[in-house]
């Protein structure tokens, strides 16, 4: 068997939702301990660091503002590739991935703004201005809020999943408007300082912390998006069993 035949038959047995409950078994401990750690190790270095000399102590939010700005962004964009899953390649547990990640997107992004806000009074001597970043990761909170009572509005998942991946799909334009906002138009909220081509803007003393909270965030998110798949795989079986306990029980009755 060929390399390339290994890998295609590993994915397969990745897609089987039995397979799938067994690995998040073993991973899941692992990826909690992991992020833990790493939790702890950011918290101290953001707390250990000197504050900014213009913005004093308030820099401290950006160590929870923007790994929660990226986490916002990051998680629509799984769940854009788990609606190619659903309506392209029919994967048996990309509908389950986007159903999971629209909850943890939703408290990511809602962590953005509430932090966003504390950062931007003393800064900007408001908490809140309707410029092209702000209102777009808005509308990226209610999109999330919206794919959320979508999901819950179909008693049967397999509909709800195919209209869910249209709508996450046509969602997704949101995406590269909130990345590029600052560069498209005038807006209060700074340019990228992390992500640049000629390197990061920022001191190191603070990139250090940032970075290691960007890490801890993104394993957080993986933790919570694979405990929220197994138990939305559980959920779907226990519905299941009931439809067929409620069918036999008709059939006795008749």
């Amino acid at each position: 068997m060929s390399e390339q035949s290994l890998a295609i038959r590993r994915i397969s047995d990745l897609a089987n939702p039995t397979r799938f409950l067994a690995l998040a078994g073993r991973v899941l401990p692992w990826l909690s301990a992991v992020t833990a750690i790493l939790f702890a190790v950011g918290l101290y270095l953001s707390f250990s660091t000197e504050g900014d000399y213009q913005q004093g102590e308030t820099v401290r939010i950006m160590y929870i503002h923007v790994p929660s700005a990226w986490l916002s962004m990051m998680c629509y964009t799984v769940m854009a590739i788990s609606a190619l899953g659903t309506l392209v390649w029919r994967h048996p547990l990309a509908d389950v991935s986007a159903k999971a990640a629209a909850p943890i997107g939703a408290v990511f992004t809602f962590l953005a703004l509430v932090t966003g806000s504390l950062w931007g009074k003393p800064m900007w001597g408001t908490w809140w201005v309707w410029d092209a970043r702000l209102t777009s990761v808005f509308v990226l909170f209610l999109m999330y809020l919206g794919l959320i009572a979508l999901n819950r509005a179909f008693e049967d998942p397999g509909k709800a999943a195919r209209v869910s991946a249209i709508l996450i799909l046509v969602g997704f334009v949101n995406i590269p408007i909130i990345k590029f906002s600052v560069e498209w138009w005038n807006t209060l909220h700074q340019p990228a300082s992390v992500m640049r081509m000629d390197g990061p803007a920022i001191d190191a003393e603070f990139l250090r912390p940032l970075l290691v909270m960007a890490a801890a965030f993104t394993l957080l998110f993986f933790t919570l998006h694979t405990a929220a798949m197994r138990n939305e795989i559980w959920d779907r079986r226990m519905m299941a069993m009931r439809r067929q306990a409620a069918r036999l029980a008709g059939k006795g009755e008749a």
